[in-house]
């Protein structure tokens, strides 16, 4: 991998994302307005405060997961990705300048939606707001690699979002959103043991309740090593167009 092609990559994905107001909004808007939704439901009870924090997992990563594989897809299906490595650009520059590029805008997407969250709906937390935010990025960095993997696989727009029962579902399900992990059957809890967005969730939890520190940064460091290893493997299983 060369830094200068991959930072090469990652401004040009910027700056086509700078000229579409649809994905720019869908990126940074859309979760805040799912948040402000989920709060307005339930104003005055305290049922915002209890799963506020698991909605800062789930939307932007839902949302970060789509747009990833969809356009990075789309790169494929157009030829530009194969017109790209016929230059000096390696898979790595390819998938490393997407990761970069994305997991920016996924740290914005973070502040905006944790920022409105906070102050614009009163989620109260007990622990460190900069823990709140840094759960945040490190979820919407994992929707970014796992987008980027499954666009590796994907031939249509069709076939990503078949991808969602597969990828995504799973863990919302048994992430611990609508029951705690620890109440679950054990089968199902030794299944979420290996899903990296009930670590996420655990963390905003935890962050939450004003837990420690230490235990928060624990499940961070679990789901950041899921995210680095959906970005090896789509470095390795990227192909150069969908046939």
């Amino acid at each position: 991998m060369s830094p200068r092609l991959t930072f090469a990559t990652a401004g040009r994905v910027l700056t086509q994302i700078r000229h579409d107001p649809r994905t720019i909004g869908l990126l940074l808007v859309v979760p805040a307005l799912l948040i402000g939704l989920i709060a307005w439901i339930f104003d005055d009870t305290p049922v915002f405060d209890q799963v506020g924090p698991a909605m800062l997992g789930m939307f932007p990563f839902i949302v970060m997961f789509l747009v990833t594989s969809i356009t990075t897809l789309r790169e494929r299906r157009s030829g530009t990705l194969e017109r790209l490595l016929v230059l000096p650009l390696g898979k790595g520059d390819f998938i490393g300048g997407y990761a970069l590029a994305f997991g920016l805008l996924a740290t914005a997407q973070a502040v905006v939606a944790v920022g409105w969250a906070v102050w614009g709906c009163g989620l109260e937390i007990d622990g460190e707001l900069w823990m709140l935010v840094l759960v945040a990025v490190v979820n919407g960095l994992l929707g970014t690699m796992l987008g980027l993997l499954a666009s590796a696989f994907a031939s249509t727009e069709f076939q990503v979002v078949q991808f969602m029962p597969v990828i995504v579902a799973p863990q919302i399900l048994l992430g611990g959103i609508f029951l705690p992990r620890d109440q679950m059957p054990d089968a199902l809890q030794a299944i979420s043991d290996w899903l990296p967005l009930s670590y996420s969730i655990d963390a905003l939890n935890l962050v939450q309740d004003g837990s420690d520190g230490g235990q928060v940064i624990a499940d961070v460091l679990v789901v950041a090593a899921f995210a680095v290893g959906a970005l090896v493997l789509a470095a390795l299983t990227l192909r150069r167009r969908t046939r």
